[in-house]
């Protein structure tokens, strides 16, 4: 038991991760609002959609536009059900812009929910550009004392939504994936250094188990990419980077099936998988930061941080990593048992 405490371990945090991960709710968030075109000098009236929210249970609801540092209040709000109310805006002639086009954000505020914000939600078109009166015009409705949600939750975000949970299953995989390898190319280097076969024999078991979690990774980010991008597949260049790193490492597999003499195959194995060790820097962290890619984290388009990955997360999001890794570890250890019997059954032949 004692020897086999980091692969209880490893279950029990991947089962926390799972749990934690699936139960936790999202935060109140507002996925949709309509119209979302709107005129200078007009009555705007807002039929917005909430999520997890509780509108019609609130003593005090609050609904502002949002440009840069000013704000304009809804002059009436109508809850319509726990998701849904209408918040109507007198828009003043003029805006504190000198664009034509300005987008505006939305943010609501209640004593349940807290404050939600939906960027970039409407459009408003003036038809006579004065930023000093639009300025005059909008410095009275400051945006304060928020509430704040209350209890354990997840952040909500609109393109997300609720498959934000697969950061635990796909990103975890990825990041075990990495360990395992490097893990992999430190036993090459001590078989091509001592000549110990079993150097050998961990490496190829470790590897073995990072293809799996790398292809189970590519799965869980196609399954993200059709719920957020609407394609399971696109020319993206992390994606084609990534999968071209898969195949550099399935070639690892051809390469060994490729000789029959045990020395000669740990050899060039070993070497080989040096190389495509090396290969990870440039086509996962250095070509896809110089193009433009969809995925988070590359060609400006930012990775998860700040309330994206909140403290609330990363409960879930670090166990998961560890317990993925120790997982990795114990299958990969008993891939090389196996290699082991295989050998004293050789040498009993």
């Amino acid at each position: 038991m004692k020897s086999n405490w980091w692969k209880i371990l490893g279950i029990l945090l991947l089962l926390y991760a799972f749990l934690f991960g699936i139960l936790t709710p999202l935060k109140p968030g507002l996925p949709s609002v309509y119209p979302i075109n709107g005129q200078t000098g007009s009555t705007l009236t807002l039929d917005i959609s909430g999520y997890n929210t509780h509108f019609d249970q609130t003593q005090e609801q609050r609904v502002w536009l949002k440009l840069d540092n000013q704000s304009l209040l809804a002059s009436s709000i109508t809850t319509t059900s726990s998701n849904q109310l209408k918040a109507t805006f007198d828009i003043p002639a003029f805006l504190p812009s000198k664009d034509e086009v300005v987008e505006l954000s939305l943010v609501t505020d209640n004593e349940i929910d807290g404050a939600s914000v939906l960027p970039s939600a409407i459009f408003i078109k003036q038809t006579t550009v004065d930023s000093i009166k639009g300025q005059a015009l909008w410095q009275n409705t400051s945006i304060e004392n928020l509430h704040q949600k209350e209890g354990i939750s997840f952040p909500y975000r609109n393109i997300l939504r609720e498959t934000i949970r697969n950061l635990y299953f796909h990103v975890s995989l990825w990041f075990a994936m990495f360990i395992l390898l490097t893990a992999a190319v430190v036993y090459s280097i001590k078989y091509l250094n001592k000549g110990n076969i079993n150097d050998d024999h961990r490496a190829y078991s470790l590897i073995s188990i990072a293809v799996v979690y790398g292809l189970l990774g590519c799965a869980t980010g196609s399954i993200w990419a059709k719920n957020t991008w609407g394609t399971w597949w696109t020319m993206d260049v992390k994606l084609n980077m990534s999968a071209i790193f898969m195949l550099i490492y399935l070639a690892y597999f051809v390469l060994r099936g490729s000789f029959q003499d045990e020395i000669k195959r740990a050899r060039l194995t070993s070497v080989y998988n040096i190389f495509a060790f090396a290969s990870i820097i440039p086509l996962l962290f250095v070509i896809p930061r110089l193009v433009d890619s969809l995925h988070p984290g590359n060609g400006g388009n930012p990775g998860f941080g700040g309330e994206d990955l909140d403290n609330t997360m990363r409960m879930a999001f670090y166990p998961a990593i560890i317990g993925m890794t120790l997982l990795g570890f114990w299958i990969s250890d008993l891939r090389y048992r196996l290699a082991l019997l295989a050998d004293k059954l050789l040498d009993r032949d």
